[in-house]
């Protein structure tokens, strides 16, 4: 389930699986990478993964399934209407989180489409710890706004903190008073906040802000596309929860909302995405735009394969073994670039290892996007592939003014149950090699730069020839060795 000490005292994260199927990788050589790192704009996203040695982009649809998801695929129902499969679904999702209604959507990101569509109108507010990126923009999309009301505990890059993620009741009491409860959409959390590192909500917390929404009327909705890791805190570091079973946690969270929605190529180690409710009204309201955006009610725009591997998923979720896999491997990764003195978000959370672009690179101006131009050097220094978690993730302003974000993090997302403890260590040594030559990175600038979303799909050129620079010290160092 977590870690164990070895002789040494040093203490190791253990596996609970073992790997019956392997997929082939490999590592190009320095001046490939440089090379597909330029026609790639500079943007890991726009990486093809064939160049790609470990790909930590992102937990999102690549988690590594289990035997029995994927025997539970072959048994899918694929009725357009009324299929077997769905029916399998809603019954475990019934379980595990004890709400009433069950809408599945294609992905996360579709669930957020209709909760906006439901209940953002022009003007409203949505109050929450902390932004998503698709789920702001479909809430500015429909004339809404985002208003983060996370602790300050959240934007400090070092803490002892054990739930930076949560919501400032005092902020929230504010903003209800200030903006006025009529003009606010909802109140959402965020299980596992995204964008501030992995970092966890307390029950306590979702108590306390479910217990003022009830009394002010406001929609509660909790983002569960990252509860698995957030699970894992909760038990570990509420002392209240040691020994409670994951699922009844679950279902104490799912009772305290109105609405819990997720991705399930997060939670359930599968692909598609689920809204639930036990409220009559808002399951009506959000019904009818199923069958508009997604596809019939009984399979809203997922393969019934998946649907099957989702209901597995989710069971196996319940496993305390299961969700202390991804926490212990980012605990690995972040101690071990902490004693080397490269700075990373602490306490460690879920999802994946954040470094501090800003420290990191403390000579590269905001406005050039340090975490970008970090990224970029990563994968130029060791095939792997991160994700900006910074100012390229923001919108630049209708005034043409950048946004310039809270904090300047790249991400190494550290899919469940796919790397070894050998690969993690070979992403500390290259980080290593790396930071000790930091000052050879620079900044970036847009080539193209699209107006919303840009950091899926934009393209950006380096500012200097950092990258050439790069890649010889890179073979001054390692001589042919990769």
């Amino acid at each position: 389930m977590s870690n164990v000490t070895f002789l040494s005292g040093e203490k190791i994260p253990l596996e609970m699986h073992k790997v019956r199927m392997v997929q082939k990788i490999s590592l190009p050589p320095v001046e490939q990478r440089a090379s597909s790192m330029e026609e790639a704009g500079y943007n890991t996203f726009l990486l093809k993964n064939r160049d790609v040695f470990l790909d930590m982009l992102s937990d999102s649809g690549v988690n590594a399934m289990s035997e029995n998801q994927y025997a539970a695929m072959l048994q899918a129902d694929d009725s357009y209407a009324g299929s077997e499969t769905f029916y399998r679904l809603e019954k475990v999702l019934q379980d595990i989180f004890g709400m009433k209604y069950f809408l599945p959507a294609h992905q996360g990101r579709a669930c957020e489409n209709i909760i906006a569509k439901t209940l953002v109108a022009p003007g409203s507010v949505a109050l929450m710890n902390y932004h998503f990126t698709t789920t702001k923009a479909h809430i500015t999309l429909m004339g809404g706004a985002v208003e983060e009301i996370i602790g300050d505990e959240g934007f400090k890059i070092q803490s002892t903190a054990p739930f930076k993620g949560d919501i400032d009741i005092d902020k929230l009491n504010e903003a209800i008073k200030r903006i006025g409860k009529e003009k606010i959409s909802f109140v959402r959390v965020e299980a596992g906040t995204n964008l501030v590192g992995g970092q966890p909500v307390s029950m306590r917390n979702i108590r306390e802000v479910s217990h003022i929404c009830r009394k002010e009327g406001l929609k509660l909705v909790f983002d569960a596309s990252l509860l698995a890791d957030n699970l894992y805190f909760i038990k570990t570091r509420e002392a209240e929860f040691k020994d409670v079973e994951i699922i009844n946690i679950t279902r104490e969270i799912a009772s305290l909302s109105d609405i819990v929605y997720f991705s399930a190529r997060k939670l359930g180690a599968a692909r598609g995405g689920a809204i639930l409710t036990s409220d009559d009204g808002l399951h009506v309201k959000m019904r009818e735009l199923v069958p508009l955006f997604e596809g019939f009610l009984t399979y809203g725009g997922m393969s019934v394969r998946e649907m099957e591997a989702m209901a597995v998923g989710l069971r196996e979720t319940m496993d305390m073994d299961v969700v202390s896999q991804t926490p212990i491997f980012i605990e690995a990764l972040c101690n071990e670039l902490l004693a080397k003195g490269i700075p990373v978000v602490t306490p460690p959370g879920g999802l994946g290892c954040h470094i501090d672009a800003w420290k990191f690179c403390e000579h590269i101006p905001q406005t050039e996007y340090p975490s970008g131009a970090l990224a970029a050097a990563i994968y130029i220094a060791s095939g792997v592939r991160g994700m900006e978690r910074g100012t390229l993730s923001e919108q630049r302003g209708e005034d043409g003014i950048e946004h310039l974000a809270e904090m300047e993090l790249v991400r190494l997302a550290v899919p469940k149950r796919v790397f070894t403890l050998s690969q993690i260590k070979y992403v500390a040594d290259r980080l290593t090699w790396l930071f000790a030559h930091r000052h050879l990175i620079g900044g970036l600038e847009f080539v193209e730069e699209p107006k919303v979303l840009r950091f899926f799909f934009g393209r950006l050129k380096p500012i200097g020839n950092w990258p050439e620079q790069l890649v010889r010290q890179f073979r001054k160092d390692f001589g042919e060795s990769l």
